[in-house]
């Protein structure tokens, strides 16, 4: 079973001076007077990748700053089974900009949730 798509938020058409409609403008983004904490970005990865992903992620095992913003590695549950450590996860590097919005994702690696890494 797979989880739901977020539903999909839509603008209302804006009636302009003469009378048509257009797409409502986007909510203006406060930028913030510096650059966002690890805690914020956290959860804005976590919240992004989510909508994006259609499934909720299951934790963030890496964060570091970078010079554009922020990377994170999220761990995603890709396909949930019982018992749950045979459940198929996935992890994300999401790239983050400096407010906390994402611009790019990419699955880097699928594994079972009960594996453990070799030492290197």
């Amino acid at each position: 079973m797979t989880a739901p798509e977020p539903a999909r938020r839509r603008r209302r058409p804006v009636q302009d001076e003469d009378g048509g409609a257009r797409p409502a403008a986007k909510p203006a983004r406060r930028a913030p007077a510096r650059r966002a904490g690890a805690a914020w970005v956290l959860r804005a990865a976590m919240e992004q990748l989510s909508e994006l992903l259609g499934r909720h992620p299951d934790s963030v095992s890496a964060l570091k700053p970078t010079e554009e913003g922020w990377e994170a590695v999220v761990e995603v549950v890709e396909l949930p089974r019982i018992p749950d450590t045979t459940s198929v996860m996935a992890s994300y590097r999401v790239a983050l900009d400096e407010e906390g919005e994402l611009i790019s994702y990419e699955r880097t690696r699928r594994y079972s949730r009960g594996m453990i890494d070799r030492p290197r």
